[in-house]
């Protein structure tokens, strides 16, 4: 058997989700049955994240193990041709067997684009949130240095959060602007469910002067979902990439 590693591209607008759901469009869903035509066999296709509907993806990762003796070019050829065009791969390589999408993980990247323009953009609907109002992002900034580090992320999870662990060490969490454009680039070794869109509402609140910095130590404290921002729409949010040990090393 080998181990495949895909990094995947995709459009999230027209899916419900990564995850597989019966009679329901899903990313993994128009993998699985590429694979399967490509193949002739069944695979299961285990991902980094498990992004939800509406959410894009620039570096997804997943692998699945398979019989056949394809060259990763030519599988990688005829995934793109069997695909629809809202989903592309970018890498296939085969790699040690150990590996595993998901569990490997150490760290992951997202961003959250906003439009913060007087007018609303066609051409970006699907892809940055509209917030035509002024925004401080030196407060957002601010903001962002408090959350950044290792914290309870309780009030930052949607409220239907079901996993016990709650501790994220938020790395690295940077406001951007370029244009009209502002980027929220969020990294982290663990996400919690939401917790990448309730982070930018945040932040979003401070920008707009609803909340002050320094409230978030006692967001945090709180373990209160009630306290942090809104949950910002999903077609604002990219996964940019995952990071894992060097392969090459045997690490994976």
């Amino acid at each position: 058997m080998h181990n495949i590693k895909l990094i995947i591209e995709y459009d999230g607008t027209d899916y419900h989700g990564w995850q597989l759901q019966t009679e329901l469009p899903t990313v993994q869903g128009e993998l699985e049955k590429a694979l399967k035509s490509i193949l002739q066999e069944k695979v299961k296709l285990i991902s980094a994240s498990r992004t939800d509907a509406g959410v894009h993806a620039r570096g997804q990762v997943a692998n699945f193990k398979t019989r056949t003796t394809i060259p990763t070019n030519g599988l990688m050829s005829g995934l793109n041709s069997a695909l629809p065009c809202s989903i592309a791969i970018k890498s296939c390589v085969r790699v040690k067997s150990s590996f595993q999408a998901r569990r490997s993980a150490k760290q992951k990247l997202y961003r959250y684009t906003i439009l913060n323009s007087p007018c609303p953009s066609p051409l970006l609907r699907n892809y940055a949130y509209f917030f035509p109002r002024h925004l401080d992002l030196i407060k957002m900034r601010e903001g962002a240095i408090i959350l950044t580090g290792r914290h309870n992320f309780s009030s930052f999870c949607a409220s239907a959060e079901t996993r016990e662990k709650r501790i994220c060490h938020l790395l690295s969490l940077q406001v951007k602007r370029r244009g009209a454009l502002i980027y929220i680039d969020i990294e982290a070794d663990y996400f919690l469910h939401n917790m990448a869109r309730i982070v930018s509402g945040t932040l979003l609140d401070i920008g707009r002067g609803k909340i002050s910095p320094q409230e978030l130590q006692k967001i945090l404290l709180a373990r209160d979902r009630r306290q942090a921002g809104p949950t910002l729409p999903p077609h604002g949010l990219c996964l940019i990439k995952v990071k894992y040990p060097s392969l090459r090393s045997g690490k994976a």
